[in-house]
């Protein structure tokens, strides 16, 4: 039976979509941090963008791409599990394959029970970037979480 909070401002589950990137490392220690505040679960998802067929060279076959791609996140994703097992934070994760990353965090969101998300502005791909301007109404729209956005600046 899931843990049931007195207080519905509180979350029992956090997403944090990563990529690996500089960026993502301090919005995984405040993911954490807050999840431990919390005693809530932090669900890490890694998204493998898919490309159109006409926009990947054929000399990168898609199945070896996806295989390697998806190697590469799982290793990264069981470090992240390692350290947030040594500080005591509770945590899963997932690789999810697509085009629309919005979309990918939502069908996230639904299935995992979500109830924060935190969102680190700046990454490897930046498609998190061009997406903030409709995530927020969208996934507001169809679901009921918070948002945490972390913002990344610039280094000078």
């Amino acid at each position: 039976m899931p843990q049931v909070h007195a207080f519905r401002s509180i979350p029992t589950k956090i997403l944090l979509p990563i990529d690996f990137s500089p960026s993502s490392q301090p919005a995984l220690e405040m993911a954490a941090d807050l999840a431990k505040h919390f005693h809530a679960k932090l669900y890490l998802v890694n998204m493998i963008a898919m490309f159109p067929t006409t926009a990947m060279p054929d000399l990168i076959p898609e199945a070896e791409y996806i295989q390697e791609t998806r190697a590469f996140a799982e290793r990264h994703l069981a470090k992240c599990k390692a350290v947030l097992v040594a500080r005591g934070v509770k945590s899963t994760s997932s690789v999810e394959l697509g085009n629309d990353v919005v979309g990918n965090i939502m069908a996230v969101i639904d299935r995992e029970h979500i109830d924060m998300v935190i969102i680190s502005t700046h990454g490897i791909s930046g498609r998190i970037r061009w997406s903030l301007d409709r995530l927020p109404k969208r996934l507001s729209s169809w679901c009921n979480v918070r948002f945490c956005f972390f913002a990344q600046q610039n280094p000078a």
